[in-house]
């Protein structure tokens, strides 16, 4: 299989989806607890949240490996992303309740680590980077999605119960602060969901390392409460009149993304 999806787009918008992927080689699953491999930390469904991309003229990355193989939207030298709360690694051990992933004593050792990184990790991210220098050469600017979900309350890695909607721009550092400001109007002229902008989840590696708004690379992410759209418990299923609330804010975010300019 390969490590990603990808469809090239006409806008200068690329969006990535590095949580969304589900498959997990035989011989890392062999070595995995029953419960890692019901995969709960998946951002279930954000591929049908954001069908409108094509129409839109989105370029769309899609992992196709679980984030339990290599977490894609970490970097690869394994240093947390969020100091002093709990995290998971580059290849993570841990669930995000806190629960080991591996059995007693076939966790991945750095060699291990290092295969999954090249066989993984490093092409979606030569895929990212790729698109990102074509957007740029064809518009003069780039612009970066990467859609998230995650469960509203989970203890372990936050206190209570996080917004609906957490909009990150690694504190204003990864785009353009005409940019950030135009997303934070979109959410605070809604009231389905509560928001925050640069809360508890600032960005991962994949906003932190190719926003540079300096360099014409301006990038967001979006990180949605599974509670906005679909169960939390097993099987995950998507709530569709919910779903049916959520996806035209995440239209109205997109496009405002796509209506902005530099300089404008």
């Amino acid at each position: 299989m390969e490590p990603f999806l990808f469809h090239a787009g006409t806008s200068p918008l690329l969006v990535s989806m590095p949580h969304i992927g589900t498959h997990i080689p035989l011989r890392l699953a062999e070595n995995m607890t029953a419960a890692a491999l019901e995969l709960p930390d998946t951002d279930w469904h954000v591929d049908r949240l954001y069908d409108f991309l094509p129409a839109l003229g989105a370029s769309v990355l899609r992992a196709t490996y679980s984030r339990y193989v290599i977490d894609l939207n970490r970097p690869p030298i394994n240093t947390p992303m969020y100091p002093g709360f709990n995290n998971t690694e580059l290849c993570p051990t841990r669930s995000f309740i806190g629960e080991p992933l591996y059995r007693e004593d076939r966790a991945p050792n750095d060699v291990e680590i290092a295969k999954r990184l090249d066989a993984y990790w490093r092409p979606y991210h030569q895929a990212l980077g790729s698109e990102l220098a074509r957007l740029k050469t064809r518009n003069g600017y780039a612009l970066l999605w990467d859609g998230h979900s995650i469960k509203s309350r989970l203890p372990w890695m936050f206190e209570g119960k996080l917004p609906d909607l957490n909009l990150g721009t690694a504190d204003g550092a990864s785009c353009a602060p005409a940019l950030r400001l135009a997303l934070m109007r979109v959410l605070e002229k809604q009231s389905a969901f509560t928001h925050v902008t640069d809360g508890r989840f600032k960005g991962g590696y994949i906003t932190r390392h190719y926003g540079r708004p300096e360099s014409q690379v301006h990038a967001v992410q979006l990180e949605m409460c599974w509670s906005c759209y679909m169960e939390e418990s097993p099987p995950y299923a998507i709530d569709v009149a919910r779903a049916a609330i959520l996806q035209p804010v995440l239209r109205e975010l997109v496009s405002t993304a796509l209506g902005w300019r530099p300089g404008a």
